[in-house]
């Protein structure tokens, strides 16, 4: 089956095919390069995969669209979808994020960076709070162009997940 992987930040998703190998191993191929995985389903949704002689604890949260991945302590996050998701996807292009938004935190962390002010013009994509949680620093950008019109958001204090940290218009 073909998979297109987005990695958070990036512009263009990438195919990745995944092939049932036999014995909880499957075959991943992305950009000619292919490669087996033994992949072990843990408690609570976990997977244990063996990749070319190294082993990974991989954890999953689903956040609509998008997927995050936790590997060797660290979060990514990564839109995946199939060929058909993707098809409907491209069929409402035209769509963009209008109105305000609301850039709340992931996890819960501490903000260590504020890096806009309230009234700010921003650009989408434009980093707007940095979060540390689990010893990682995520930086949370604007998903559109805009105007700052809430910024709860203060360096060194501690969030819970989906704190609001900023509004923008």
């Amino acid at each position: 089956m073909r998979y297109f992987a987005k990695l958070h930040g990036q512009k263009e998703a990438v195919p990745v095919d995944i092939e049932p190998a036999g014995d909880n191993r499957y075959k991943l191929t992305h950009a000619g390069k292919s490669v087996v995985v033994d992949a072990l389903a843990l408690e609570g949704g976990a997977l244990s995969l063996l990749l070319e002689g190294q082993s990974y604890n991989v954890e999953f949260d689903e956040a609509g669209d998008e997927v995050r991945v936790l590997v060797r302590g660290q979060w990514s996050r990564i839109d995946v979808a199939d060929e058909r998701r993707l098809r409907l996807r491209q069929g409402t292009a035209g769509f963009s994020v209008e109105g305000k938004q609301l850039i709340s935190a992931p996890m819960p962390g501490k903000v260590v960076k504020v890096l806009v002010k309230l009234g700010d013009e921003v650009k989408e994509g434009q980093g707007l709070v940095v979060v540390e949680a689990m010893k990682m620093e995520n930086e949370l950008k604007s998903p559109k162009a805009g105007k700052v019109v809430e910024l709860p958001a203060k360096e060194g204090t501690a969030v819970e997940i989906n704190a609001r940290l900023v509004v923008v218009e």
